[in-house]
């Protein structure tokens, strides 16, 4: 089903060979494939969950972080088709909102249309706020990841720790900071947004702006929480995701 390169970016914990529909997850900023950890737990055994690993974080420290947005979703796209032989959707937190987004749309052109797109914690594409933190000193980068509270205190308190977390999550405040989306790309699938009530990287207006994104429905979802509450409380957000793979229309993963 799958190649070396496959295997490297999409991550199955437990796999479900009998699944009808693979549901592919991308993490946020600095994040890896284990947010995506305790998802099997809650999900039915009719979907399979994928993970993404982006390169250069986790068990691909050794590899070159990518710099570009564009091509990790050219690769990601690529990585992804041996897992299209069955329905499937994506779902992206923060970052790995865009980056599910971006490859979404590079599916589409290939021929292979998602049941559904779920975005989370991240502004429609193009109101993303362009930003400097991947520019700042450590201090500045640690304020940010300090004020969205998404890396425990012990982790930053370690030294070696603390410069693995600065590496991945400046490169990945670089993607999103300098991501800009080509100019009239929308996508046909239909999209979910996530917000937390709380986050203050996401605004109601700048959720709502998905619409624009895409020729399909659009839909809005908010949940308790801040910034980072599908790690507060998955189990509401796992079941939103597997309502709207419910109320997806059967479209087919190839044409």
């Amino acid at each position: 089903m799958s190649g070396p390169d496959t295997a490297a970016w999409f991550r199955c914990l437990r796999p479900r060979p009998a699944a009808r529909t693979r549901l592919l997850c991308f993490p946020h900023g600095g994040g890896s494939s284990a947010a995506y950890r305790d998802w099997h737990d809650l999900l039915p055994d009719e979907v399979e969950l994928f993970a993404v690993e982006y390169p250069g974080h986790a068990d691909r420290l050794l590899e070159p972080l990518v710099d570009d947005l564009a091509e990790l979703a050219d690769r990601a796209c690529e990585a992804a088709l041996p897992l299209l032989d069955r329905p499937f959707a994506l779902y992206g937190h923060s970052l790995g909102a865009l980056v599910a987004y971006e490859t979404a749309l590079r599916l589409e052109a290939r021929g292979h249309h998602p049941l559904r797109l779920t975005a989370s914690g991240m502004p429609a594409p193009r109101l993303v706020r362009p930003g400097e933190v991947h520019l700042g000193d450590d201090t500045r980068v640690l304020a940010e990841l300090d004020r969205l509270g998404g890396v425990p205190a012990e982790v930053l308190d370690h030294p070696d720790l603390r410069e693995l977390v600065l590496r991945t999550a400046r490169a990945d405040y670089r993607l999103a900071e300098t991501y800009r989306p080509a100019a009239h790309a929308v996508l046909r699938a239909p999209v979910t947004t996530h917000r937390g009530l709380r986050d203050p990287e996401l605004t109601e207006a700048e959720a709502a702006g998905w619409s624009a994104a895409t020729t399909g429905a659009t839909v809005h979802r908010t949940f308790p929480g801040d910034h980072f509450h599908p790690a507060a409380d998955r189990a509401p957000v796992i079941a939103e995701v597997l309502h709207g793979l419910r109320a997806a229309p059967s479209t087919p993963s190839a044409r």
